[in-house]
């Protein structure tokens, strides 16, 4: 992703940290979680996530760790608009919901392919449709027929 006005991605924050370029950092608080303002030179930028949208931390504790991993150790906090309580839907949980989808049609289109191999490298004869429905109304006769024997032998 390349870098807005207003924003700095993840890979150019990791050049600025190794750098030693970054003046300060600043966990700014949101509904749902927390954004990371940078100071480097003359600007501050906020992180972006890969698709562009701020980069929001659910949680500060991995927040925390990823500052310390850049090298940050310190950085100020800004909660005024946080609030745990009013979490925005994720973004993750609707692309994780499709790519389950996806994994659960290629698994089924796999599935399909091969049954429909093993019907067409079966050797045995073909069966009638006539055929195969005087079998089955035959079993179902004899069925019947036992299920009513064993009846007659239950209730005398």
């Amino acid at each position: 992703m390349a870098t807005t006005a207003t924003t700095v991605d993840h890979s150019t924050l990791t050049t600025l940290a190794q750098a030693g370029a970054v003046r300060g950092a600043c966990a700014v608080g949101q509904p749902g979680g927390w954004g990371i303002v940078v100071q480097y030179g003359n600007a501050e930028r906020a992180l972006a996530a890969k698709r562009g949208e701020l980069r929001v931390f659910k949680k500060f504790d991995t927040l925390a760790f990823y500052l310390k991993n850049l090298g940050i150790d310190q950085f100020r906090i800004d909660a005024r608009h946080f609030d745990a309580l009013k979490t925005e839907p994720s973004k993750r949980s609707a692309t994780a919901e499709r790519m389950r989808e996806a994994h659960e049609a290629a698994a089924y289109k796999k599935w399909l392919a091969q049954e429909v191999q093993e019907a067409m490298d079966d050797l045995r004869p073909s069966v009638s449709h006539a055929d195969a429905t005087l079998s089955w109304e035959a079993k179902r006769k004899d069925l019947l027929a036992r299920s009513k024997a064993q009846q007659k032998k239950t209730m005398a």
